[in-house]
């Protein structure tokens, strides 16, 4: 049995349903009003603008959303050559409205040289040929807001790519040139030049540092990377790079978008002088993207709130209600509530508790932790188990150490996940997270129970972690394998050709989406009733008020009518009195068994 995500009366289903009502997470339909219809160049015949909503002070949607990540290159291919794109993104749309998601978050679709699956941008404002066209993203796009979900797309702006046009003419233009000041080009240190300029290292391994060649064939400057060396740093004091993302920003909101993830959104400032940092041991390869050290002189610099006030302003532009996301490695909590002030982005990725362990007194402290730090701003607490850099949170609970975050997993890694313990926990902890007040991230795949890939071959990797640790970290490829639709299709279901851009385990059939649609206990299922619960209830705007009395392993909370209790305990816990509106699994007797989360109603 499957549920659809907002009441028949809020959807439109057919060509005549009125365009300018939109459906909203809670059930009711708000009345859309007309929004900016600047063109921009000579896109505008391409442009479909789309009514937006006004909604209250805060009433606004991103405040409870359950947001919806899709990796485009392995979410649906459509034209057959193993790659994911935006027509096929358009045809499945209809399957993430079933499951009840209020929005979908594209990673980068942009034109890149894909060196790093797309997070090289060569051009912010056209679609890469692999994905489609812009007039592709357009019908993706009122697609989407026909059937009530609301797109958010990935903006890259801590680098680009080094085929976009303006590191090339900042090579070409040499040093002290206009275009060299657009990046972080620095001579070198020692007697010819020949050190790097300080001794950062990348994230993706080696040194943050490249040096390029003069016309006349001799080594020239240093360009900062912090990434692969094909992802120069821009530089962020410069005013033109400023004003050149103020109208990137402005392409896509008018072309209709929700909002924007802003990609290392902790990292575009750097501290001045560019000093040497002597990291902690652990961290000494460069591969932590933040943490709570206060003094990495290029994560968590003050600056970047400057740049986020600004483009609060922009987004203002525009009605309806636009969002900015933060994908912000910054701890504590309450630093990470800087990037959601209510003049500078509206949410930030709550990675604290994505690495969080199944253990319920750290899950209490987190959760408490995460609610007063973003409410002490005024923004929602946002709830996160996957994404696209980390391994699946179905493997992850599987392990009794998880290795940091970009390592990866491989066919040579010490420990394996236990896959059945992974997947009970994975399901428990997604029952729990989407029953907490605010709003929710999903990754894709993550409804199918999907875990991570782990015995993918050396030649069919693709990370640049991989390549830049000579393959001593496998990086982030096991998470990324292009997910199953149809259990008995080639590919299952992915492409009309049956090919995929990573290879596809050979045991995946039970995890396809037509094996679990309507199969009573499948993790599909619950997903989709949880979802549904969820909007039903309220909970993403309602209030946490703690339980005691269920012991050291339990967690147990009441949100407005819906009582949860979560045992990550060894034991059954007993269950007090009351209606069973969802259960992570099947529960025989009146107590929860171990790794398991339930919702009640009280019982009058």
């Amino acid at each position: 049995m499957t549920f659809e995500s907002t009441p028949e009366s809020s959807l439109p289903t057919d060509e005549t349903a009125n365009e300018n009502q939109f459906p909203t997470p809670d059930g009711s339909t708000l009345e859309r009003t007309p929004e900016h219809t600047d063109a921009v160049a000579d896109d505008s015949t391409d442009v479909s603008p789309l009514p937006e909503v006004t909604t209250a002070p805060g009433a606004e949607w991103w405040r409870s959303a359950v947001i919806y990540q899709i990796y485009p290159r392995s979410f649906a291919d459509a034209n057959g050559d193993g790659v994911g794109d935006l027509p096929g993104i358009t045809q499945r749309l209809g399957a993430l409205s079933t499951l009840g998601v209020d929005a979908v978050w594209l990673s980068p679709f942009f034109t890149s040289p894909q060196r790093d699956a797309g997070y090289d941008v060569a051009d912010y404002c056209d679609v890469d040929p692999i994905f489609g066209t812009l007039a592709d993203f357009d019908a993706l796009e009122r697609e989407a807001h026909r059937l009530g979900l609301r797109v958010i797309v990935d903006l890259v702006p801590n680098h680009t790519s080094s085929d976009h046009a303006w590191f090339v003419d900042a090579l070409a233009a040499g040093p002290g040139s206009e275009e060299r000041a657009r990046y972080l080009f620095r001579d070198g240190q020692g007697e010819n030049g020949e050190l790097p300029p300080n001794n950062w290292q990348s994230v993706f391994g080696g040194a943050a540092w490249t040096r390029t060649t003069d016309p006349n064939g001799r080594p020239g400057q240093w360009y900062l990377h912090l990434f692969d060396s094909s992802q120069p740093d821009l530089d962020w004091t410069n005013e033109w790079v400023r004003e050149q993302f103020r109208e990137i920003l402005r392409f896509w909101l008018r072309r209709g978008v929700d909002g924007f993830r802003v990609d290392v959104a902790h990292g575009m400032i750097k501290a001045a002088g560019l000093p040497d940092y002597f990291a902690p041991k652990s961290d000494g390869d460069g591969g932590s993207m933040g943490g709570d050290a206060a003094d990495v002189p290029y994560w968590g610099q003050a600056g970047v709130h400057e740049i986020y006030r600004d483009w609060h302003l922009v987004l203002e532009e525009f009605e309806g209600n636009r969002v900015l996301c933060a994908e912000a490695w910054v701890e504590p909590l309450t630093k990470l509530a800087n990037w959601v002030r209510p003049d500078e982005m509206q949410q930030a990725f709550n990675f604290s508790y994505l690495e969080t362990d199944w253990s319920a007194p750290e899950l209490r402290a987190i959760i408490d932790e995460s609610i007063e730090a973003f409410h002490g701003v005024g923004a929602p607490s946002t709830w996160v188990l996957s994404n696209h850099d980390v391994i699946r949170h179905t493997s992850r609970f599987g392990l009794a150490s998880p290795p940091p975050q970009g390592a990866g997993l491989g066919p040579l890694s010490a420990v394996k996940p236990d896959e059945a313990l992974g997947l009970t926990r994975a399901r428990a902890a997604s029952l729990l997270m989407l029953a907490l007040p605010g709003s929710a991230y999903v990754y894709q795949g993550e409804e199918l129970g999907l875990p991570e890939v782990i015995d993918l071959p050396d030649s069919a990797r693709q990370d640049p972690t991989f390549f830049r640790h000579n393959g001593e970290k496998y990086g982030r490829d096991g998470c990324r394998v292009p997910i199953p639709w149809t259990a008995d299709a080639p590919a299952y279901g992915f492409s009309t050709d049956g090919r995929s851009w990573l290879p596809q385990p050979a045991d995946w059939a039970p995890f396809a989406r037509d094996a679990q649609v309507g199969v009573p206990g499948s993790t599909l299922e619950l997903y989709t009733l949880a979802l549904r619960e969820r909007a039903t209830h309220k909970l993403g705007t309602g209030a946490l008020v703690w339980l005691d009395g269920y012991g050291d392993d339990v967690v147990a909370f009441t949100n407005g009518d819906i009582t949860v209790i979560a045992n990550t305990g060894a034991v059954p816990v007993e269950l007090p009195v009351g209606d069973i509106v969802i259960s992570s699994e099947a529960l025989s007797e009146a107590a929860l068994p171990p790794d398991t989360t339930v919702w009640l109603t009280r019982r009058d």
